[in-house]
C-alpha cells in the first residue's frame, strides 16, 4: 500500500512537467466547457422536439390560422422552432394580400421567401454548439498525445542521470505522461458522442420543419388563388 501513493492520479498530475500540466489543465477545460454544451443542447432540442408535436396537433385541429397568429402574438413574442417559420410565412402573406392589386405568385414567392429566412435562422439555433463539440472530439486525442510524447521524452531523457534504468524508475514518468493521453480521450469521447447524436436530432429536426414549411406553404397558394 506504501507504493500507491506516489502512483495516484492526483500525484501523477502534481509532480507532471509543467507543459503536461498545462496540456492536462486545457484537456480539463475542454471536457468541462463539452459537458456544458452537451447539457444545454439536449434540454434545448428536446424542448425543440416538443413544441413541434405540440404546435403541429394546434395547426392540424382546425384551427383559424388569424387566432393561431394571434395566439402566438399573445405569447410576448416567446415563440420558437417551427412556430417561428409559420409566423414569419403568415405575416408576410397577410402583408401582401393587403396590398392592392398585387399578383398571387408574387404574394407566394414573398412567404416561400420570407420562411426560408426564418427556417436557416431555426437552422443555425439548432446546429449552435455542435462545430466546437466536433473540435474537441477531433482535436483532443492529440493534444493528449502531444502531453504524453513530451512526458516521455522528459523520462527518457532523466534517464541519462541514472546509472541503473529499472521499470520502477520509469514507470512514474511514463505513467505521468499516459494520463495526459487518458485525459484527451475522456474529453473526446463524450464529445464525439455527443456530436454525432445532436447532428442526427438536428437534421431531423429541420427535415420536419421543412415538411411543415411545404405544407403551409401548399395550403396557402391554395387560400390566395382561391379568390
Amino acid at each position: 500500500m506504501a507504493n500507491a501513493e506516489p502512483l495516484s492520479i492526483w500525484s501523477l498530475i502534481a509532480e507532471a512537467s509543467l507543459l503536461v500540466q498545462l496540456v492536462m489543465a486545457l484537456l480539463f477545460l475542454a471536457s468541462v466547457v463539452s459537458w456544458i454544451m452537451i447539457v444545454q443542447r439536449g434540454l434545448y432540442q428536446r424542448q425543440a422536439a416538443a413544441s413541434l408535436r405540440a404546435f403541429e396537433r394546434t395547426f392540424w385541429s382546425g384551427i383559424d390560422l388569424n387566432q393561431l397568429y394571434r395566439q402566438g402574438s399573445g405569447k410576448g413574442g416567446h415563440t420558437d422552432g417551427v412556430e417561428n417559420i409559420f409566423r414569419a410565412g403568415f405575416k408576410e402573406f397577410s402583408r401582401l394580400r393587403q396590398q392592392q392589386n398585387v399578383d398571387p405568385d408574387a404574394v407566394m414567392e414573398g412567404v416561400q421567401r420570407a420562411m426560408r429566412v426564418a427556417l436557416a435562422r431555426e437552422e443555425e439555433k439548432l446546429e449552435t454548439h455542435l462545430p466546437f463539440l466536433a473540435s474537441v472530439a477531433s482535436v483532443s486525442p492529440y493534444i493528449g498525445l502531444f502531453g504524453t510524447v513530451w512526458g516521455i521524452m522528459n523520462s527518457f531523457r532523466g534517464l541519462a542521470n541514472v546509472h541503473q534504468a529499472t521499470l520502477a524508475t520509469v514507470a512514474p514518468g511514463i505513467s505521468e505522461a499516459l494520463v495526459a493521453t487518458a485525459m484527451g480521450l475522456f474529453a473526446a469521447i463524450p464529445a464525439v458522442l455527443a456530436y454525432n447524436r445532436y447532428s442526427a436530432k438536428a437534421e431531423s429536426l429541420l427535415g420536419a420543419y421543412e415538411t411543415f414549411s411545404d405544407e403551409f406553404s401548399a395550403i396557402l397558394h391554395r387560400q390566395v388563388h382561391s379568390k
